[in-house]
């Protein structure tokens, strides 16, 4: 576990962004391409941003998706597939996406994805952690154990209440109960981890992290026993380590 403490969100942004990039150069130098799974929400703004400016062969680059809420239309204001469209894949341009998808057939959508994550080592995964201290959307008591890519959960109050005072939807009655996610051994799987954790609302789950033992109560603990994880806080996020 490495930790970089930035002095403001931006800076944070921008360092995380550094690292994610040099991995995704290495990758593409060694292999010809590069494999990665990004996150989403508030958290990740400034870390997307700067990324996208980085110099990088994107159309050598495979992008998967960490996770989707269930139900949720993909032109929906909260969606994942809408934030990733919009803030990194018609920005950037990657060589090839992969979207958690519910429509249809979910089962055939998740077995198919899976297929494709299964396919090649990922490379880099972008992780945020929650305010609950959820991994994707892996709410505690996180399921440590299974060795399926994706699955649908139910999610917790306090992650759904996490939705609502991000601004994505208005109340907690229009929030998904249930999600698509990465699992949590899928997510160890990569070969760096970088968090980008700003923002004074995740020193709580950020101390949790830091302070507990490997927990599936704090999904997040799960990362410190990563090879290669590099968690990006600013003061604020760091305020209570």
């Amino acid at each position: 576990m490495k930790i970089d403490i930035a002095d403001t969100p931006a800076m944070l942004g921008g360092r995380a962004a550094e690292r994610i990039a040099g991995f995704i150069r290495d990758a593409i130098r060694e292999n010809g391409h590069a494999r990665i799974v990004l996150s989403t929400g508030m958290s990740q703004f400034g870390t997307l941003e700067a990324l996208i400016r980085m110099d990088i062969a994107w159309e050598k680059v495979e992008m998967f998706h960490l996770d989707e809420y269930a139900g949720l239309p993909s032109d929906h204001p909260a969606s994942f597939r809408r934030y990733l469209q919009e803030r990194f894949v018609s920005r950037v341009h990657p060589g090839s996406v992969h979207y958690v998808s519910w429509e249809g057939d979910a089962e055939r959508n998740i077995r198919e994805l899976s297929d494709a994550f299964r396919s090649a080592p990922i490379d880099i995964g972008v992780i945020g952690i929650g305010e609950n201290g959820h991994i994707a959307f892996n709410d505690p008591p996180a399921d440590f154990i299974t060795d399926e890519i994706y699955k649908i959960v139910a999610l917790d109050r306090k992650c759904r209440e996490q939705q609502v005072h991000e601004g994505w939807f208005s109340s907690m009655d229009e929030v998904p109960a249930r999600a698509i996610t990465m699992c949590p051994k899928a997510i160890l799987s990569c070969r760096h981890i970088v968090s980008a954790v700003p923002h004074g609302v995740k020193a709580e789950a950020v101390r949790n992290t830091i302070a507990s033992p490997v927990t599936p109560m704090v999904p997040a603990t799960l990362l410190k026993t990563h090879p290669d994880w590099y968690l990006f806080l600013d003061k604020a996020s760091a305020g209570l380590l």
